[in-house]
């Protein structure tokens, strides 16, 4: 009789490709499945009953900031809970690597002191963290710059150019997937495509991509499009629009004519894809957003905020709402605290996006899903960070049919596998690593809410890492099966 570590039985699998569901069972061997089908009479260490729960590859999410948390909370229950085995860490032009060691994280988003001063050292200390998630890294072009130039308001000189080619360089050498920016923050919004483009040219020449948190997501999406597409175009790589949306009440509807663009382009012998996360608020580091020289009448008017260290009490609240109570214009609350002590570490939510532009990009075939939560467990986070990939398959493909739901765990597995270099995951096949969900489609949903936003979902009944069982029936079990991958370009 053969020996296994653990056999699903009675499944309905999903096999991430697109096809459509099929009974049948799976058996898992050192970490790896061994057989899909019908898996005869085995002695398993382990059995399963699914009893007619979707057996799916693990979620892959590949718009994160966790590049801390997999350091800081690396039981990562706010991922393993909605069903994800794999990440995309180092988004928005932010990476844990390079760093300087010994000095905090200057972006703010990844709360940890770096004890490494490259790609390698930040992974030797994930895999020392032991994480519950695998996870993969892009080298962000503010960290980057921010190294070489400070927040300097220029172009670089050639040496210091040359300094910044070499760190993305030794980052896609030592595994990273490709090269991200951040063009609404600092220090990137301060650079020029040609600079990008040279740049870009070094994760090109390693096999990588090229993922953007575009220049304008408002009133110049369009033109922010175009620039992207010039980079990906001049560099010669692939072009991942980052949490693609069409920001502010005036600008809804114009998803539709950037995927117009993203479609022609790759007509035109490009290769784009993008993600989006399934909500109509974003949410980031408030500081970034606002000038204390114009502040935004109508971006204050509808900021939530979710995580304030100069003054813990308005976490949750509305900015209009704190505006009423201290009978000041909600810009005037704005500035309080971004010029309080601390008030620079303010993450906010900011609702501006329309609910017909996020089905509109669910059901583009090229879209992925990616949560871009901030790990800041201490306030009220955005609900993506617990809620994103159930939502999807609970809310938009059982309750709104935007989308099927085996096209829905393609995208969400081996669609993204591939875009980011996973090799042998991302499907439900012998050899595969066994990165695995099972979950009730009838039941699945998000839990999370703007006012209780880390609450897990429902109807995620077994997460497997790297043939580990991690989550099963509600319960973490803190195995620490993840692993930091290598990219390995197709």
């Amino acid at each position: 009789m053969a020996s296994v570590d653990l056999v699903i039985r009675n499944a309905r699998i999903l096999d991430g490709t697109g096809a459509a569901l099929r009974e049948g069972d799976v058996a898992v061997v050192g970490g790896r499945i061994n057989a899909v089908g019908a898996v005869g009479d085995v002695d398993a260490a382990t059995t399963i009953d699914a009893a007619g729960a979707v057996l799916s590859p693990g979620f892959v999410d590949v718009h994160t900031h966790d590049d801390g948390a997999l350091l800081r909370h690396p039981d990562l229950a706010f991922k393993l809970s909605q069903g994800c085995t794999s990440l995309v860490v180092g988004n928005c032009g932010f990476s844990a690597a390079p760093a300087v060691p010994g000095e905090r994280d200057p972006s703010k988003l990844l709360g940890v002191t770096a004890t490494w001063s490259d790609l390698t050292g930040y992974a030797a200390a994930v895999a020392g963290a032991r994480p519950a998630c695998n996870a993969v890294a892009l080298v962000g072009h503010n960290t980057v710059r921010r190294l070489v130039l400070g927040l300097e308001r220029r172009a670089p000189t050639a040496a210091e150019l040359d300094r910044m080619r070499a760190e993305v360089r030794l980052a896609m050498a030592q595994g990273a997937c490709g090269f991200s920016t951040g063009l609404i923050y600092e220090p990137g919004r301060y650079s020029e495509t040609d600079e990008l483009i040279v740049l870009a040219r070094e994760a090109a020449e390693a096999g990588g991509l090229y993922a953007t948190h575009l220049r304008n997501e408002g009133d110049r999406l369009l033109d922010a499009v175009e620039e992207a597409l010039t980079i990906g175009r001049e560099a010669g790589l692939p072009v991942q629009i980052s949490h693609h949306k069409s920001a502010g009440a005036r600008n809804w509807g114009k998803v539709g004519a950037s995927l117009e663009r993203i479609d022609r382009a790759n007509a035109e012998g490009l290769d784009v894809t993008a993600d989006v996360y399934p909500y109509t608020a974003g949410s980031g580091p408030m500081a970034q957003y606002f000038n204390l020289d114009r502040l935004d009448p109508d971006l204050a008017a509808v900021i939530r905020f979710a995580s304030c260290p100069a003054l813990r009490e308005l976490e949750g609240r509305n900015c209009v709402d704190v505006a009423a109570e201290w009978a000041v214009p909600p810009t005037e609350v704005i500035r309080r605290v971004l010029t309080a002590e601390r008030g620079a570490d303010t993450i906010c939510i900011q609702v501006i996006i329309d609910e017909a532009d996020v089905e509109t990009n669910l059901r583009h075939p090229r879209m992925m899903v990616g949560s871009d939560g901030i790990v800041d467990l201490g306030g009220r986070p955005h609900p993506r960070l617990f809620g994103t990939f159930p939502r999807v398959l609970g809310h938009y493909v059982r309750e709104r049919n935007v989308l099927g739901l085996a096209d829905a765990v393609r995208r969400m597995t081996s669609l993204s596998c591939d875009r980011f270099g996973l090799v042998d995951r991302g499907r439900v096949v012998e050899g595969a690593w066994a990165d695995l969900v099972l979950f009730d489609d009838a039941t699945i949903a998000d839990r999370a809410t703007y006012d209780e936003p880390k609450r897990e979902s429902d109807g995620i009944r077994l997460v497997c890492v790297n043939g580990e069982i991690a989550y099963r029936d509600g319960a973490h079990t803190g195995v620490g099966a993840g692993r930091m991958l290598m990219f390995s370009p197709r």
